[in-house]
């Protein structure tokens, strides 16, 4: 064999050793770079939508899964606060409504006795006012927040028909009429059978709100505890359309004169 057919076939053989060799190398897929893993965080989420003064429930919450970046330090998270759901369950009122799947935040809840909360609990229309009270004028003490009561004005008048004499007047300015509070106490406590304290706050209709203020400066109130069973009875306008009669009270051989509304 001559040396130019060597050499040719020297040649062929080592091009194709080239191109196995190439094309092998083709069917190797790149090694692809490692791919980063996203912190994630559980954050406290509205189940479904909650409108505004509603009472929070462990059913109206759930935890979902948030990215780590996207969750703010305002949401309520697992990692830090893992017992979230049953401390506001029942205790917290929605200040501003929730949407289905939004976080739950601080700022838009209202705890029981915290600032804010007496406004998150009145009715749309309604007030809360004060007034002072004690054992005596007070059903001695076991009224208790969400009772119902009716409100007696107690004053003195000038009898015309006795020299210098007194009489002592009665009556029913406002009836049936929700307790909100006595002192700080928004709500019974468990086991709790009378709240002893110095004021009681009631919810009352605006025009009502301004009786009460008038009558506070007139004479004494005294708070009237009304029965669970009437509860669900009519509530009167408590205007002054009502008929008052007149009966006479001897207390101790002294007769005065009490009004009573019919």
């Amino acid at each position: 064999m001559n040396t130019a057919r060597i050499v040719v076939l020297t040649i062929a053989v080592g091009a194709g050793g080239l191109a196995a060799w190439l094309a092998s190398g083709s069917d190797r897929k790149p090694q692809s770079a490692p791919v980063a893993q996203m912190q994630t965080v559980d954050v406290l989420v509205a189940k479904a939508d909650i409108p505004l003064g509603k009472t929070l429930s462990a059913s109206d919450l759930q935890w979902q899964t948030w990215p780590a970046d996207a969750a703010s330090a305002s949401f309520v998270r697992r990692d830090s606060r893992p017992d979230a759901t049953q401390k506001l369950d029942g205790a917290a009122i929605a200040r501003s409504p929730f949407v289905t799947g939004e976080p739950i935040r601080d700022s838009k809840l209202v705890m029981a006795g915290n600032a804010g909360f007496m406004a998150a609990v009145l009715p749309a229309g309604m007030r809360a006012i004060s007034t002072e009270i004690s054992p005596e004028t007070g059903a001695g003490g076991f009224i208790l927040p969400n009772d119902r009561v009716d409100v007696i004005l107690s004053r003195r008048e000038k009898n015309p028909d006795q020299n210098n004499g007194e009489t002592a007047v009665s009556e029913t300015i406002l009836t049936n009429v929700r307790v909100l509070a006595i002192d700080q106490t928004p709500r019974e406590k468990e086991g709790q059978n009378t709240v002893l304290g110095k004021t009681a706050t009631l919810e009352l209709k605006p025009e009502q709100a301004e009786m009460l203020a008038r009558a506070r400066q007139t004479g004494t109130l005294s708070l009237a505890l009304r029965s669970l069973a009437d509860a669900n009875a009519p509530v009167a306008d408590n205007d002054d359309n009502g008929r008052r009669e007149s009966i006479n009270v001897v207390r101790y051989g002294v007769a005065t004169k009490a009004t009573a509304r019919q």
